[in-house]
């Protein structure tokens, strides 16, 4: 028993011992190696820390405050013809009726006098455009212009009062995983302000490649468009035009056209009545690792110039077939979508500084920009090109543009006239350009009837109607 004790009490003082050791030794040098800034010899990695969050010390409130009171509900009055039935026709004398359709939007203020900026599909093919305030006061809205290309239209209202508007940012400057707020009309739910990152820009989604989209995840669902993207100042960086999802309604991801193609736009509109679009006069295509080992090149990454337009700037600039363009007024160039970003917010005549590199060596140019022509349009089943010099001569013409093709069944015991003929005049005005023509036939449209005087193609003089 008394053997017992003995071992239990020895057990008891090595104990104390041991625990008075570790926290004179241990504790004490560890707090000493901390306040003295020695490092730690364990094999642990220190990671470092932040203690603070990046959504922490951003507040939302008066951006979105300033961003709702400029945000307007767009309303779309169309009218269509119902299909007539032709036995309900014969037996009751029932014809088919026209009925009103109404499609809603959203769209932005721009200037305190009431121009109003939205998507072209919010209006298309509107026969009347209504617009309400987030007051719930509501204006009758006039068409200024649109870019079915990037989907912009420009709207006035007429009003005594000054309206609130929200001022342009810069959208070259935003940065991936910066904050943005949309704001618009979801579902006729006026005024709703949600929150997201900038998750990449220039994104391209069309096949022409002339798209270039900012793409958020902040929730944008149907009669969102036309509403507001807006950086954390309450500054517009971007037009919300469409989401990317199977059910139409938001699954993640967004997309908003950026305020400088945007702004640029509007500039034109009110200033020449149309877009202006401007071109290097280079075609070609983007690099990737494939095509650079085809081609026998060192660098993946650029716009390789396949063909110069001898008449351009890029042309009297020096620039030739081989050379990779890297970089225009020194923001990078790694895709066709980076190039058309830049080119446009640019118009005809302004002058751009184009790096490329050739056999190795990068140089730097001045370049003047020209005025881009379509080379051919289309019209209710007829096809036009501009003429050739050699057209313009053998016909002893300076303007007009030849027939290519007729696909329109009702002018086929024609085709033969006049594909290969001359178009003159459209309602009367003499066609100069593609580019004029297509302005007329999208202001008459494909529903009103349009006298096209024409020269076919064994020389007689033509008026047809379509």
């Amino acid at each position: 028993m008394k053997k017992t004790i003995s071992l239990l009490f020895l057990s008891l003082i090595s104990g104390a011992i041991t625990l008075v050791g570790y926290k004179y030794f241990f504790e004490s040098s560890t707090l000493q190696n901390q306040q003295e800034g020695v490092q730690s010899t364990s094999t642990v990695p220190q990671l470092p820390t932040h203690t603070n969050t990046s959504i922490a010390g951003i507040d939302f409130t008066e951006a979105a405050e300033n961003t709702v009171h400029a945000v307007v509900h767009v309303k779309n009055l169309s009218y269509v013809q119902t299909r007539s039935n032709p036995i309900m026709e014969f037996f009751y004398g029932y014809k088919g009726q026209t009925q009103a359709q109404v499609g809603t939007g959203s769209g932005v203020i721009i200037t305190e006098d009431g121009y109003i900026v939205t998507n072209n599909h919010v209006i298309d093919n509107a026969s009347e455009l209504e617009v309400t305030l987030n007051d719930n006061q509501t204006y009758k809205a006039k068409l200024i212009g649109t870019d079915k290309q990037m989907d912009i239209a420009l709207l006035k209202i007429d009003t005594d009062k000054k309206l609130p508007y929200i001022i342009f940012g810069d959208s070259d400057n935003l940065k991936l995983g910066e904050w943005v707020i949309a704001v618009g009309n979801p579902f006729n739910l006026t005024s709703t302000v949600t929150a997201g990152i900038v998750s990449a820009k220039a994104r391209n989604l069309s096949k022409t490649g002339i798209q270039s989209f900012i793409q958020t995840d902040a929730v944008i669902n149907p009669g969102n468009s036309g509403g507001a993207l807006v950086n954390t100042r309450g500054e517009l960086i971007g037009i919300n035009t469409m989401i990317s999802s199977n059910t139409g309604s938001y699954v993640g991801y967004a997309f908003a056209v950026p305020s400088n193609i945007t702004k640029k736009i509007i500039e034109d509109l009110l200033e020449y009545g149309n877009v202006q679009q401007a071109v290097l006069g280079v075609s070609g295509f983007e690099l990737n690792n494939l095509i650079a080992k085809d081609l026998d090149l060192s660098l993946t990454q650029g716009f390789y110039i396949q063909e110069v337009v001898a008449t351009s700037g890029a042309k009297q600039s020096g620039l030739q077939k081989g050379d990779i363009i890297q970089r225009i007024n020194d923001k990078p160039i790694k895709t066709f979508v980076d190039l058309k970003t830049i080119l446009n917010t640019k118009r005809p005549n302004d002058k751009v500084n184009v790096t490329y590199n050739r056999d190795g060596i990068e140089n730097t140019i001045e370049v003047s920009l020209m005025k881009v022509e379509n080379t051919t349009i289309s019209y209710n089943g007829f096809e036009f090109e501009s003429l050739s010099i050699e057209e313009q001569n053998k016909f002893k013409l300076n303007y007009g543009l030849k027939i290519k093709t007729v696909k329109n069944p009702k002018y086929a015991p024609y085709k033969e006239e006049l594909e290969g003929g001359i178009l003159l005049a459209i309602n009367g005005k003499k066609v100069q350009t593609t580019n004029q023509a297509q302005r007329i036939f999208e202001e008459l449209g494909n529903k009103q009837k349009i006298k096209l005087e024409v020269i076919s193609a064994s020389g007689e003089v033509l008026r047809i109607i379509v």
